[in-house]
Parts: structure tokens; C-alpha cells; sequence
């Protein structure tokens, strides 16, 4: 039992020494800037808080539209220039799987601008 103790105190010293040498992982998080200019024009996929699904472009009247539409009514919004870009706005209480989601279907559709919108400050 003796030798058992004296191989865990040698250990229980080892990791003690070492600990403080272990390097932690540093994790590289995207930060908010500002843009130099706004677009001209911008096509917004707004997620309501009941997940549905509604366009809106250059401050309109938001018009309803469905998942499986999605890509079609953006690229025809787009009405050929695809450097139009498309901006996702939802709600706070929104799930973030139905941001996901709007934003898979317009990724894989090929619209090529596609970001986030944020509220700075607060």
C-alpha cells in the first residue's frame, strides 16, 4: 500500500507543477463593424417571433412569404444583380435553428450576400 501512496503523491506533484504551464484555447469571435457606405438597395428576410417568413426591401411593406419560396422571391427582389444583399433580421425570442434555416435556403441557392442584422449598443 505504501509504494500505491508514494506513485499518487509523485503524480499529485507532477500535475501540480505542469498546471500552470497548460496553455488555454483562444477562440477567435467575429466582432460587429460598420460599413463605410449603404447599399443602395437591400432585400430584408424578416423571422417573426412565430417563425413565419416575410420580405421587405428598401423599408416597404413587408410581404409574406414561405421557406420553400424563399430564394425565388429574394432572387426576383434581386431582379438580376446579385450584388443586392440580403440581410436576416428576427426577434430575440426567435429560435435560432429558424435563422439557420432562412439562411441555408439562400446559401444554397446561390445568393451570394447574405448577413445578419444586429442592434448595436444595448
Amino acid at each position: 500500500m505504501v509504494p500505491f501512496i508514494d506513485v499518487m503523491l509523485v503524480l499529485l506533484i507532477i500535475f501540480m507543477a505542469t498546471a500552470p504551464m497548460i496553455t488555454t484555447g483562444i477562440v477567435d469571435l467575429p466582432s460587429v463593424g460598420k460599413a463605410a457606405q449603404r447599399p443602395t438597395s437591400v432585400v430584408e428576410v424578416i423571422v417573426g417571433a412565430d417563425e413565419k417568413l416575410r420580405l421587405r426591401i428598401d423599408g416597404s411593406d413587408p410581404r409574406a412569404t414561405s421557406l420553400r419560396a424563399l430564394a425565388a422571391d429574394v432572387k426576383a427582389l434581386q431582379a438580376g444583380n446579385a450584388k443586392v444583399p440580403v440581410v436576416i433580421s428576427a426577434e430575440k425570442t426567435v429560435k435560432y435553428e429558424a435563422v439557420v434555416k432562412a439562411m441555408d435556403v439562400l446559401q444554397r441557392s446561390g445568393v451570394q450576400r447574405v448577413g445578419l442584422s444586429v442592434k448595436q449598443g444595448g
